[in-house]
């Protein structure tokens, strides 16, 4: 076998690393050559200003805010973070104003785990922010400030227009060096870094550093196009490969967090994988296309609709399925308790089942400070083990209990060291099923004393001691 060369090799060790902020990208122009015997080359209408770009900054500079997390929470996971993510600490971000009223845009990985926001302005002033809402899965979050008058405000604008070369621009907080603004072209669209089912970002080659996450990026008409979440880096600063959360997808789940802090999807009970060549032969698919379904969850909405193992879903409600990617949004975006037609591909011959969607689990419990109904206040949010939890959090096929979605901050879980991800397998001696088992667990245990959580960590099984509730 060939040795991996040096270059490859730091490729293939860099890290996708969320920032905390923002970054820009500006404008271009194209002019190609071509031999002599082609049309003339032609200059694109769509240049860079001759001036630059100083107008549109200063009409958005004062929308753009940096957002101050206070006594974070540590996490686990979280690569290219930068200092100041331990337990205690004060991190900064970015993110930008898009109403009159006070509502802000951010990253979630910005405000998780802090005790405490507040929210700079341009012109120096700085304020309490509360969160309204946020959402794990797209990494937005929602804030509110009362500045006592109409603020300055950015019109989110259509990203489904955002095409490869475009120029972009975006301001924000890197290293703490507010209203920082960095210019770029759109590299590439719809990209896939790994960090969820619902990735669609648009990737750039502006300047994103630590303190850009949840910081706008420009179209050249002033609106914002995408959310500055991520970059690729080897080194923990910009390499020029940064992604932005479309701006599409972030007006969706912002009207649901005004509406009820929580973002609701549809849920299908399916854990599916992609097909590759060799599948679509064996399954005389024809092409590699489909999402392969390879478990269903028992009493699933699937499971109820006939789906089985070994189906391959290629549409949702009229939406093709190219891939388990494509299966994960188009039922997502179906309001719970729609039935929705499916197109399945099974033993050589297409069939249409119907399926009434659920509810993703967990979803009211997202809501900030929402804990699981009648349990005892040790300040955790608790959900299902589904299959794609399982599949992302790499569990054991008998695992058993609930996951750990939220962690109050300042509660007794928070004191013990609970953080999201962790998954309650037991309570004390006694072994735990679901979520509901956990809190009749707890309350039988003494739901004020000291109690022990058996819980399961990155794959390791461990022992978490809930101190007593204080008076």
């Amino acid at each position: 076998m060939a040795s991996t060369s040096p270059v490859r090799r730091r490729a293939r060790n860099a890290l996708f690393g969320l920032l905390l902020g923002t970054t820009a990208l500006t404008g271009f122009a194209v002019a190609q050559a071509v031999p002599d015997t082609a049309a003339p080359a032609v200059t694109l209408a769509r240049a860079a200003p001759a001036a630059g770009f100083s107008e549109l900054v200063k009409a958005v500079r004062p929308a753009v805010v940096t957002v101050v997390a206070a006594e974070v929470q540590g996490r686990a996971g979280m690569p290219n973070m930068g200092p100041g993510r331990e337990r205690g600490a004060q991190s900064m971000g970015s993110g930008f104003i898009i109403d009159a009223a006070g509502f802000i845009v951010t990253n979630n990985h910005v405000v998780d785990g802090a005790r405490r926001l507040s929210v700079k302005l341009d012109d120096g002033r700085e304020m309490a922010a509360r969160l309204v809402g946020r959402d794990p899965r797209t990494d937005i979050a929602l804030l509110k400030i009362e500045a006592g008058a109409p603020l300055p405000f950015l019109r989110l604008g259509d990203s489904g227009r955002a095409e490869v070369g475009d120029w972009v621009v975006a301001m924000g907080n890197p290293f703490g060096l507010s209203g920082t603004v960095t210019t770029g072209i759109v590299s590439a669209i719809g990209r896939d870094i790994g960090a969820g089912p619902y990735d669609d970002f648009i990737q750039v080659d502006a300047s994103i550093n630590q303190g850009n996450s949840g910081g706008p990026l420009f179209a050249q008409d002033g609106t914002v196009i995408g959310v500055n979440t991520a970059i690729f880096s080897p080194s923990g600063g910009s390499v020029g490969i940064g992604f932005a959360v479309p701006s599409n997808m972030v007006t969706r789940v912002v009207a649901e967090l005004r509406e009820r802090g929580a973002v609701e999807r549809g849920f299908l009970g399916v854990s599916t994988q992609p097909v590759d060549g060799a599948l679509a032969s064996a399954l005389k698919l024809g092409a590699t296309r489909g999402a392969l379904v390879a478990g269903v969850e028992r009493d699933g909405p699937a499971a109820k609709a006939g789906l089985r193992a070994g189906d391959v879903v290629t549409a949702v409600a009229g939406q093709a399925v190219r891939n388990p990617r494509d299966l994960a949004r188009a039922v997502a975006d179906q309001k719970p308790g729609t039935r929705a037609e499916m197109t399945v591909w099974r033993e050589g011959a297409e069939r249409k089942l119907t399926v009434e969607v659920a509810s993703q689990p967990g979803a009211e419990r997202a809501r900030p400070g929402a804990e699981t109904p009648d349990a005892p206040r040790i300040g955790v949010q608790l959900a299902p083990i589904t299959p794609q939890a399982r599949q992302a959090l790499r569990l054991p096929e008998e695992a058993k209990g609930a996951v750990v979605q939220g962690v109050e901050p300042g509660s007794r879980a928070e004191q013990a060291g609970l953080r999201p991800g962790d998954v309650i397998v037991g309570v004390g001696q006694s072994g735990t099923d679901d979520p509901e088992a956990v809190v009749r667990a707890l309350r039988e245990a003494n739901a004020g004393g000291a109690v022990a959580l058996r819980i399961l960590r990155d794959g390791r099984a461990t022992f978490v001691a809930v101190p007593a509730a204080q008076a």
